[in-house]
């Protein structure tokens, strides 16, 4: 995935996109894209930037004017962590191979490499595990961990922020 090195790190984007998803699953109304800096402190114009990735990717939706902001296009359940993900970071996988084994003094030829080696095999085995597994995870997913890490609270404290309005 593109702004991954091979430790897959992703942007901090994700994290505040994905936090900003969370946070706009609680919300009836578009929240203003400043309105989520605000409550997650980050800087407001890289969220919005972010916030335009997510808009392009389908994930939310913009409304303009006074009352504008940002809204989830669907249900926060049918949103993974792998669409927030791809929409930030990109969809190109952590590992890119660059066939060395046909570099060096022991090289072997293209037509020997016909299938990837052990090596690329063993990444995509790992980048696959990695993307189930942030495809089996949503929004509402995240939220529900996030109320339970609170005791419960975090979700109706987030709602009662943003009715502050």
């Amino acid at each position: 995935m593109s702004g991954y090195n091979a430790d897959m790190k992703l942007s901090n984007g994700v994290e505040w996109a994905l936090h900003s998803c969370v946070t706009l699953s609680q919300s009836r109304h578009p929240v203003p894209a400043a309105r989520l800096a605000e409550l997650h402190g980050t800087p407001p114009a890289y969220l919005a930037k972010h916030l335009q990735s997510l808009s392009r990717a389908g994930i939310v939706s913009s409304t303009a004017g006074q009352v504008g902001g940002y809204a989830l296009t669907r249900s926060a359940s049918r949103i993974t962590v792998l669409d927030v993900v791809q929409a930030i970071d990109g969809t190109q996988s952590a590992y890119r191979c660059a066939e060395i084994r046909q570099r060096g003094p022991l090289a072997v030829t293209a037509e020997q490499c016909a299938r990837p080696c052990a090596i690329a095999r063993a990444m995509a085995t790992a980048q696959d595990a990695w993307s189930q597994a942030l495809a089996a995870t949503s929004i509402a997913d995240l939220a529900a961990g996030i109320d339970a890490d609170s005791d419960g609270t975090a979700m109706a404290d987030a709602r009662r922020w943003l009715t502050a309005l």
